[in-house]
């Protein structure tokens, strides 16, 4: 546990206004004082998408930056893999020690000691929908700039480029074709203002100041317990959990554990398959743990 204050707290993190007050790591603690920059993008990424995000953030590595994302699929995953060599910080939307999405979780061990897992989450807890604005919120004050590489107009990476803005660091975005949806995101952040870019050489440029930072110590790896596996559930489990969830819920809300008593199901199966449908607008959320179709 960090705390604001402790020595290892980010001086970059402290300055934001709704800095957390305290958060979990697992990992190498010494990559919180280099410098860092954030890679964010769509979860449904193209292929030059994830191809950009690993350029990205093989060269920025290469170059002494820390690569920042949240370990969701499609661009985050690609950056994360990409500059795990030279040192990478996943920031959890659910507690430290939980994998979301589990397909990561082979990804998120190697995190675990190769490079740095933080969550201001407590221990154990699934991630909600709300949770993934506030943990955007840390992966831009962690950094010096925000890299959007494929987003759509609306999504959480333009969520995290807003967060940047108002926290006073620089965004960049790599510009897409107009047809496809998922640069349109990027292409109104250029529109506005924001830093092309083709290369991590453009993203070094747009921060002069931190030119010439030498390539990243490699320290002796910290020896951590292992993290939890997830249990794992085929692609047809999912799909049939999904269907039953969907099938037993309406327009009138139902309590979150009355399903999970009536599915027959364990809340770690259950709750992230919620989170998948919430995320994809196929239920709602309500006060009181209430869920509905939509």
């Amino acid at each position: 546990m960090i705390a604001r204050g402790d020595y290892d707290y980010p001086s970059a993190l402290n300055d934001i206004p709704d800095s957390p007050p305290l958060f979990w790591a697992m990992g190498r603690i010494e990559l919180l004082h280099q410098p860092m920059i954030a890679l964010v993008g769509a979860r449904n990424a193209s292929s030059l998408g994830t191809r950009m995000a690993r350029a990205l953030a093989h060269d920025l590595g290469d170059k002494g930056f820390v690569v920042v994302s949240g370990l969701a699929r499609g661009v985050d995953t690609a950056a994360h893999l990409a500059a795990l060599p030279t040192g990478t910080i996943a920031v959890f939307a659910s507690g430290v020690d939980t994998i979301y999405p589990a397909e990561n979780t082979r990804l998120a061990e190697d995190i675990g000691k190769q490079g740095l897992r933080i969550s201001e989450q407590p221990m154990g807890l699934m991630p909600q929908a709300r949770h993934f604005p506030a943990r955007n919120r840390i992966i831009s004050g962690l950094s010096r700039a925000v890299v959007v590489i494929e987003a759509a107009a609306k999504s959480g990476s333009l969520i995290t480029a807003r967060n940047a803005l108002d926290q006073g660091r620089d965004v960049l975005a790599v510009p897409g074709h107009p047809f496809d949806a998922r640069a349109s995101g990027c292409n109104m952040l250029i529109r506005d203002g924001a830093q092309l870019v083709r290369s991590a050489e453009d993203v070094i440029e747009a921060l002069s100041d931190l030119t010439g930072i030498s390539p990243l110590d490699q320290p002796e790896l910290p020896n951590l317990p292992p993290a939890q596996k997830p249990k794992k559930r085929s692609l047809r489990d999912t799909s049939n959990l999904h269907m039953q969830i969907l099938n037993r819920l309406g327009p009138t809300p139902v309590a979150e554990d009355q399903l999970i008593r009536d599915l027959k199901a364990d809340t770690s199966d259950v709750a992230p398959v919620l989170v998948d449908l919430e995320l994809d607008g196929k239920i709602t959320r309500q006060s009181g743990g209430l869920l509905s179709r939509n």
